[in-house]
């Protein structure tokens, strides 16, 4: 068994023989991956030493201590939050070995080709096609609020690849190369001014049977992993107290005096409050996973961070008044990592009208949370043993 002790020693002899301070910073991140200690929790041989998830803590904090260099875990989210543990766990041994490694040290960024133009909260109504050719399946569709599709060198795919069966079932998940000639990524401009998001474009791809993600049919339990993931590490990712939206509100607060009324004081302890209490939730949430994989909890985690974030950004906008109007830049960006608190209280208020859409809209993430956790009846659902090609559209 690998403890804490363990671990600082395993730690201490990285740092010793690959000094942060003289040692290029990909270099650096290579070794760790290759010592075992980039995710501890993952098998030997594939960037962990199969510890227990809670004891990466330990390796952080004498990496941070030493000035090493991290990974930029925010410009590679999408593929350490949603295709490594899918990878991880429904990949074959070579994908594992061929795929975790560049991922996790940022050398090839991943974004996720899910959603579609008339398949958003009712994702397993996707069109986008794949017909097996040979050892090669070939692709045509569209995929659409792709983030950072126009930096991506991989990305994690669901396609539809039996007509026939009802739309859960004729799914299969794939890794598509955005290298690909027949990729087209076009910029989707948002109310920001950015355009974090894309849309893709399908022609022709040719995707290798090796490149396929589980069993043909069996995508949409595939996708389920990703979609856990993904929203475990949207509404539940670490920060500290006064992080994320709250933080620039109560800065403000505390140092403008003359804007403050009686009104805009309770309401800004109440957003308080609850932005601590989202924070230590998140903190127990993240403490369960180091006994398996995440259930339906972060669906509710992502409801809440939707919420909190459009509530209190819009307290900001109110508590700035004349000033909270203005907005510093509407040029058009195509930025490399999202950043939920950057730049202004306008643009903070904007961005977070995304919150409840991305990640799974606000009102599917419900009915998740009803059925899932709370054991409520399920919603009627007409079209769930039907074709898919006799659905209407």
């Amino acid at each position: 068994m690998t403890d804490a002790a363990e671990l600082r020693r395993r730690t201490h002899e990285l740092l010793a023989a690959h000094p942060p301070a003289t040692t290029d910073r990909l270099d650096f991140l290579r070794a760790r991956f290759d010592a075992g200690l980039a995710c501890v929790h993952y098998p030997e041989g594939l960037g962990g030493l199969g510890a227990p998830r809670s004891l990466q803590a330990v390796v952080d904090e004498e990496l941070a201590a030493a000035g090493a260099p991290d990974n930029d875990p925010r410009r590679i989210g999408i593929g350490l939050g949603m295709a490594a543990p899918t990878v991880l766990r429904y990949g074959t041994d070579e994908q594992k070995s061929r795929f975790l490694r560049p991922l996790w040290t940022g050398e090839e960024v991943w974004c996720q080709l899910f959603s579609e133009p008339g398949a958003g909260s009712d994702l397993a109504a996707l069109g986008t096609r794949a017909v097996r050719d040979g050892e090669d399946w070939v692709v045509d569709g569209q995929k659409v609020w792709t983030s950072s599709a126009h930096l991506a060198r991989w990305a994690i795919l669901i396609a539809r690849t039996d007509p026939d069966a009802p739309k859960h079932a004729g799914i299969t998940y794939f890794i598509c190369d955005m290298t690909d000639p027949g990729v087209e990524v076009r910029p989707l401009r948002q109310i920001t001014g950015e355009a974090e998001f894309n849309e893709v474009f399908l022609t022709g791809v040719r995707i290798p049977d090796h490149h396929r993600l589980g069993e043909v049919g069996d995508g949409w339990r595939v996708a389920q992993t990703t979609l856990m993931n993904e929203r475990v590490s949207i509404g539940g990712m670490r920060l500290p107290r006064e992080g994320g939206m709250i933080g620039p509100v109560a800065k403000t607060w505390r140092e403008r005096p003359e804007l403050r009324t009686h009104d805009l004081h309770q309401r800004l302890l109440k957003l308080w409050v609850e932005a601590e209490v989202s924070r230590l939730t998140a903190e127990r949430l993240r403490q369960q996973l180091n006994a398996g994989q995440p259930g339906y909890e972060g669906s509710g985690m992502k409801l809440a961070f939707a919420r909190l974030n459009q509530e209190i950004s819009g307290l900001e906008v109110e508590l700035r008044g004349e000033e909270g109007l203005l907005y510093d830049d509407w040029t058009m960006r195509r930025p490399e990592l999202v950043d939920f608190t950057g730049r202004d209280a306008g643009y903070r208020y904007l961005r977070s009208k995304g919150n409840s859409i991305e990640g799974g809209t606000s009102e599917v993430l419900l009915n998740i949370v009803a059925e899932r956790v709370l054991g409520l009846p399920a919603e009627p659902r007409t079209d769930k043993d039907v074709p898919w090609k006799d659905l209407a559209r």
